[in-house]
């Protein structure tokens, strides 16, 4: 979560420090699934291509597999495609992307870094927090060199603590969690094995989940050749220990899941992880945040996790920007909690029981009836109901149980093609360092009244005039129609956050735009 929250801060030109304890990036293909809401974020920070190209090994895997053994004859699909038919091209200029960590990073720390740079920022490996204090002006934090231990102390306006799941941050704040808690463990061993590219034949999956109680776990593909991750359930509360996990075991284990008894394997490391149901109770204290793992903790099932922290980082990172260069109120950033937090309750309780569903090795829980349908309400659908946002229903889920795309303040600002100077873009591409008031061609006063009302409130502000006639700002693409898709009619307008969701609309003309529009940028700036 650090590195992306790097790569938006730098993108919205906000100067920052990045610390990471560790020396380098993560070396374990772990946090594989990108989901479509995340790559668009990759996609306007500018970073989509690089990451597809990393990640383009696994660019034919599809789908989570389920059997007794690799090798056996029982065998279903708990789904064969993520994107069955290419339907959801109707809904996103991205697309789901297959991308481990290890894969991921680099890119992210490339880009982040250059970014940084540029501003005269920087990002630390190797050094680790170890105290910090705020006051009302910012935080002071103290950091250590792990290589040399020498000490260093810096002064910032805020801290951001992605400081994953046991956060010491959350900690020395106080703050509590909420959740049923541990779920279940495993430990991820990485391996080599070239014969097992045989067995799995063309069957390209992202997961298989072997079943057999010789050795139960999953199986996850690196290069679809001979590198592989297999994750070996792991029961603590029975006393079993890491140590118990001899290389000889795993060899033993992965043998009867594959259900090879002779399969040459090659164990080159082995990490736990912890799968659990957790949410912080704040977001943060004072000057202090939290995001991704330190904020809430998920079953891996879907990669809820992950894309639900870089996804925080994105929501934080605009509001920090806004309120650093004065142009929103510091009562902005108290919906940073307000926004994500019940996203991530809900999010957190579908990762469970997606678990469940899929009967993830190690997890013990018994399935509700039917299968989860509807994946995009969690991934896409997601809303706020409260926080930076003017004409919702307060007591809307976060998290609906169906997707549709209405255009409705606190949802996520539709798809749709447009052009302009003979090239294409999406809505999406317009959302990032600014707000956005979109309208058509009724919709001259409220782009007149966009224009005065930022340069009287010092708001970064851009307005576009959509419409087929020359003299506006973009065209629709022949046969769409944005303002349907945004639920206004031709003489409204809509108002777009920088992270791209809905703020405020207004499905007509009115009889003082100016006042209209000002009051709902006072409201969603805190101004």
């Amino acid at each position: 979560m650090g590195l992306s929250a790097s790569l938006f801060l730098g993108r919205l030109g906000v100067r920052h420090l990045l610390v990471e304890k560790h020396a380098d990036t993560s070396h374990h293909p772990r946090g594989r699934g990108n989901n479509v809401r995340t790559m668009e974020l990759y996609r306007t920070a500018g970073v989509e291509a690089p990451i597809r190209e990393a990640a383009s090994v696994l660019a034919d895997n599809h789908g989570i597999l389920q059997a007794d053994t690799l090798a056996g004859a029982e065998q279903e699909w708990l789904f064969k495609e993520i994107d069955p038919g290419g339907a959801l091209a109707r809904f996103s200029p991205s697309g789901w992307c297959l991308c481990s960590q290890n894969d991921l990073e680099p890119v992210l720390l490339r880009r982040a870094r250059e970014l940084a740079a540029g501003l005269g920022g920087e990002l630390r490996f190797g050094t680790e927090l170890v105290s910090f204090e705020q006051d009302g002006d910012g935080v002071t934090v103290l950091l250590r060199s792990r290589e040399n231990g020498e000490q260093r102390t810096v002064r910032a306006g805020y801290l951001v603590a992605a400081d994953g799941p046991r956060s010491p941050v959350r900690e020395r704040l106080g703050i509590g969690q909420t959740g049923p808690g541990d779920l279940f463990h495993n430990v991820s061993v990485t391996f080599r094995a070239k014969r097992l590219a045989e067995v799995a034949g063309d069957r390209r999956f992202i997961a298989c989940y072997l079943t057999t109680p010789q050795g139960p776990g999953a199986l996850l593909p690196v290069d679809n050749r001979e590198q592989w991750v297999f994750h070996a359930p792991w029961h603590p509360d029975r006393g079993e220990t890491l140590e118990d996990f001899t290389d000889e075991r795993c060899v033993a284990h992965i043998r009867a899941a594959t259900g090879v008894p002779d399969l040459e394997v090659e164990i080159t490391g082995k990490a736990p992880w912890h799968a659990a149901e957790r949410v912080a109770e704040r977001y943060g204290s004072g000057r202090v945040f939290l995001a991704g793992d330190s904020a809430h903790e998920m079953s891996p099932t879907g990669a809820f996790g992950s894309n639900t922290g870089i996804q925080d980082a994105h929501n934080l990172a605009w509001k920090l920007a806004a309120v650093l260069a004065g142009w929103a109120g510091p009562g902005l950033l108290e919906t940073y909690g307000a926004e994500r937090r019940p996203v991530a309750v809900a999010t957190s309780a579908r990762a469970s029981a997606r678990s469940a569903e899929h009967r993830h090795p190690g997890y013990a829980a018994v399935p509700g009836t039917g299968r989860q349908k509807n994946v995009l309400a969690v991934a896409l659908g997601y809303r706020y109901p409260v926080g930076a946002v003017v004409g919702t229903d307060p007591a809307a889920p976060p998290v609906p149980d169906g997707f549709e795309t209405t255009g409705a303040p606190g949802s996520r600002a539709p798809h749709v093609w447009l052009r302009r100077a003979g090239g294409r873009l999406s809505t999406l591409d317009l959302f990032e360092k600014s707000l956005v008031l979109l309208t058509g061609p009724g919709g001259t006063a409220w782009h007149t009244a966009g224009a005065l009302l930022a340069e009287r409130l010092g708001i970064r502000l851009d307005a576009y005039r959509i419409g087929d006639a020359p003299d506006l700002d973009l065209a629709p693409e022949p046969g769409t129609d944005w303002a349907q898709a945004y639920g206004i009619g031709p003489d409204g307008a809509v108002l777009i956050r920088p992270d791209g969701f809905v703020a405020w609309r207004s499905t007509e003309a009115a009889a003082d735009p100016e006042a209209e529009l000002g009051s709902a940028l006072r409201t969603v700036l805190r101004r």
